[in-house]
């Protein structure tokens, strides 16, 4: 007799609630993603002990009538493809038929639905419906899960705390909610209700209740498209950042998804404006046909597959960098606010969310402006003029606070500048430039420099020298741990070529799979660092002025090349505060 038997329906629906049901908050996923396909535009979910014992999903969606309700719980049964071309196109949220058989197959599950016809209940008990009977509900459906992994105890006792698990339910709903603002979601944790959004279309207003007033009223829209692919969403400006890369959100047609490389990209967008270990609060809803994204890709639906990704990585990289280099504002100071007893609630809050620009006229009216063509000269009041970066203010340099700061007066109140991130960018961004320059002049030096850097060398030394002829240098190896440079650019006269070679070839070593145009960029901030101004170093006023006019020069004048401000502002109005007045 053969070994191979084929399993019962119970027995699969079970292994079938391993792959779709990892947590309770994958069920609460599929309910409500259930309840999004159903045209639901109000969903509560409730929650007891992080949903391990209790899970209620309340919709106001079509429902179902008798037959659908029972047919729901069939494996392999649904209403959201007909044939294999629908595979293809798939436009909803569910499409599998696994997830419900599956919640029913490791807990007590009871159902109640209104198709606005005629209102059913169904309960099942761990894959075996025990009742079928007409029971009166509100038009939509409520379902009932309980005593999740009952009978899975190796499933069960690896599920962390009761507060963990609501957690992460608390997440997966305020993602719901981000990537679908039309929908009023509540969510109920142990009797207590821990969020509640109205649904009236209004991503600022979202994310003002999950990120808070301040970030809100520091985000922006952002709209872009081409061909296939139109973005929208919105950021919060960089100043306003977080530890971790969770808060970069990511939706396909309003499916929430995880996708390392598009997160790759929404980060190096935001990356000469963060430092390294700081991450944005991003909102981005990709919309295309169908036909470009493979959604069957897993049973619990987080991954998915994308058509011309490499296209949509570039749309992502430039509306970003665009918008940034538009919209950038200075840091402002706040004071600490206790809110830990505030509780918010928001009926069509209006958040601005761009800062009020003062009018040109009032520009003129507090500085004298020279308009002629002739060469600049440092003036006592300095109008600084700025194409590229629309936000750069007006300052007018005041003095320096213990060699470290320079302190300058605008509209809008005190600027603080940090001298050394200042000149850092504005070398940075020169470095930069002059390095992919087409007109390179070159000096043969007297004595060649010959620098140490280990017998490794050897074996990737085409691939150095690659890299550096990029940077318009040319070495040769000299010994077996040594290389030998013989002419360099004239521009780096003054600079110290030796620890900027040498700075080249450690960040490859460090960083072989990274971009030659990363290591670059790591390279000449690392240069652009030691030519620059330093702390405890007493300026001149002018040399102050020239440090401002400098950065009004820069394509991103409001961080150094390792994402730290450059400047920020204290208010007039804070200011004010602070003196009680």
């Amino acid at each position: 007799m053969g070994k191979i038997a084929r399993l019962d329906q119970h027995l699969t629906n079970m292994i079938a609630a391993g792959e779709v049901i990892e947590r309770p908050a994958g069920i609460v996923k599929e309910l409500v993603e259930n309840a999004l396909d159903a045209n639901a535009n109000n969903i509560e979910i409730q929650v007891k002990d992080g949903g391990i014992s209790f899970i209620r999903v309340i919709d106001n969606g079509e429902g179902m009538d008798s037959q659908d309700a029972v047919l729901a719980f069939e494996r392999h049964a649904t209403s959201k493809i007909k044939n294999d071309t629908d595979l293809w196109t798939i436009k909803t949220m569910g499409f599998r038929g696994e997830a419900l058989p599956s919640i029913a197959s490791i807990s007590k599950v009871k159902m109640g639905t209104n198709n606005n016809t005629e209102s059913t209940s169904v309960t099942i008990e761990y894959g075996k419906v025990t009742s079928v009977k007409p029971h009166y509900v509100p038009e939509g459906t409520q379902i009932v899960v309980e005593d999740i992994f009952h009978k899975t105890p190796a499933r069960l006792k690896h599920l962390k705390s009761r507060q963990y698990e609501a957690a992460i339910i608390a997440s997966n709903i305020e993602k719901f909610a981000l990537s679908r603002p039309d929908v009023a979601f509540t969510y109920i944790s142990d009797e207590k209700q821990m969020f509640k959004s109205n649904g009236s279309s209004n991503l600022q207003e979202v994310m003002a209740l999950i990120y808070g007033i301040e970030a809100a009223k520091k985000s922006v829209a952002i709209h872009a498209n081409d061909y296939d692919y139109q973005l929208e969403g919105m950021y919060v400006l960089p100043f306003i950042n977080r530890a971790t890369r969770n808060y970069i959100n990511v939706f396909v047609n309003s499916r929430m998804i995880r996708s390392y490389r598009l997160q790759k990209v929404v980060t190096e967008a935001f990356k000469q404006y963060l430092s390294d270990d700081r991450y944005p609060i991003v909102v981005l809803n990709i919309k295309m046909d169908a036909n470009l994204v493979d959604v069957n890709v897993h049973p619990s639906k987080w991954e998915v597959r994308l058509s011309k990704e490499q296209q949509l990585e570039d749309l992502i990289r430039n509306a970003l960098a665009a918008s940034l280099k538009e919209n950038m504002q200075a840091p402002t100071i706040k004071r600490a606010i206790n809110t830990s007893n505030t509780k918010i609630e928001f009926t069509n809050l209006e958040l601005d969310s761009k800062q009020e620009q003062p009018s040109v006229k009032k520009q003129e009216e507090f500085i004298n402006i020279k308009t002629t063509e002739e060469s600049f000269k440092i003036e006592d009041k300095i109008k600084i003029i700025n194409s590229k970066s629309k936000a750069f203010p007006i300052m007018n340099v005041i003095g320096q606070f213990h060699g470290n700061y320079i302190l300058a007066e605008g509209i809008d109140g005190l600027y603080i500048i940090d001298q050394h991130a200042a000149q850092e960018r504005y070398n940075f961004e020169r470095f930069q430039k002059l390095l992919i320059s087409e007109n390179v002049e070159y000096q043969e030096l007297l004595i060649p420099l010959i620098i140490e850097v280990g017998t490794s060398i050897q074996s990737d030394f085409n691939k150095v020298n690659e890299m550096m002829e990029r940077v318009n240098i040319n070495l040769e190896l000299f010994g077996n741990d040594s290389v030998i440079c013989r002419r360099i650019p004239t521009w780096m006269n003054d600079i110290d070529v030796s620890a900027f070679i040498r700075d080249m070839i450690d960040n490859y070593r460090d960083q072989k799979d990274i971009s030659i145009f990363a290591i670059r960029k790591a390279a000449i901030a690392s240069l652009a660092c030691h030519v620059s101004l330093k702390f405890n170093q007493h300026l001149t006023m002018d040399e102050m002025k020239e440090v401002i006019i400098n950065l009004q020069k820069c394509d991103n004048p409001f961080n150094c090349p390792h994402g730290r401000p450059t400047f920020i502002l204290i208010t007039d109005s804070q200011l004010k505060k602070e003196f009680l007045r």
